[in-house]
């Protein structure tokens, strides 16, 4: 199948009980809200389909794994009801993920920033290459990572989460997300990589499906409550981006 490299798109693909579901967007996959909701919806749908067992998330392109929010929609937004429904788009997708009754595999090529942390740290087991490295910027553009931030919390504790947001100018190396808790395992190349997840999802596929998505509740207890807590945390970054500072702060980055 061709896909044309210069159209955002989210695409399916089912073999064997494996799920892929590929994110793409020429802006170094950053995400706009039609992509979001399409990715939030493709993995609701692999959720609930019968002959998926196994869920493998990745985005397209050899380099960025997810720049983050779209940031030519950000500078866009002009009144709280279009921030809400901005940052509600990565909400969407990480409580599509959590509430997913499949394991859902990340497989992270390169850099991660922002949003694209969150979804990272809303897998439920993570792959990842030499050169992922992460970062938090949103205090950079004058917001903060508030919708990302439980689910980055879960995984890195809040120490770990905690750092990164604060020092929203730097990128952490891989090792230091691996020794943090969001990556499993770290690879020289992708290559080797996919080579990994595969065999590893192949391996997940002759389980029992009633055991896993058992586990799956069992992992995310305690987060029954982020339909409401990450949308609370939506309105929080809509009014900031609206802020006088924030708008400064974006014109620079233009």
């Amino acid at each position: 199948m061709h896909i044309n490299m210069t159209q955002p798109y989210v695409k399916t693909t089912t073999e064997n009980q494996v799920t892929t579901i590929e994110f793409f967007h020429p802006a170094h996959n950053s995400l706009p809200s039609d992509v979001l909701a399409n990715l939030a919806q493709a993995i609701t749908d692999a959720g609930n389909d019968d002959a998926t067992k196994i869920i493998i998330l990745k985005s397209g392109g050899d380099r960025t794994f997810c720049a983050g929010a779209s940031f030519k929609e950000l500078v866009a937004i002009n009144d709280e009801e279009t921030g809400l429904q901005f940052f509600s788009g990565f909400a969407n997708v990480i409580n599509a993920m959590r509430k997913c009754p499949k394991f859902i595999l990340g497989r992270i090529q390169g850099k991660t920033v922002g949003g694209g942390v969150g979804v990272a740290a809303a897998t439920d087991y993570c792959f990842a290459t030499q050169f992922a490295s992460i970062k938090l910027s949103e205090l950079n553009i004058g917001i903060g990572p508030f919708v990302v931030g439980p689910a980055v919390q879960r995984k890195l504790g809040l120490t770990g989460m905690s750092q990164i947001a604060i020092n929203a100018n730097e990128f952490y190396s891989p090792q230091w997300a691996k020794d943090n808790g969001l990556f499993a395992a770290i690879y020289d190349s992708t290559e080797t990589m996919d080579e990994a997840v595969q065999k590893f999802a192949a391996h997940l596929a002759t389980y029992n499906p009633d055991a896993m998505a058992e586990m799956k509740k069992m992992f995310w207890a305690g987060c029954d409550d982020w339909d409401d807590l990450l949308i609370e945390r939506a309105k929080i970054s809509g009014r900031l981006v609206l802020s006088e500072f924030t708008k400064e702060t974006l014109k620079r980055f233009k």
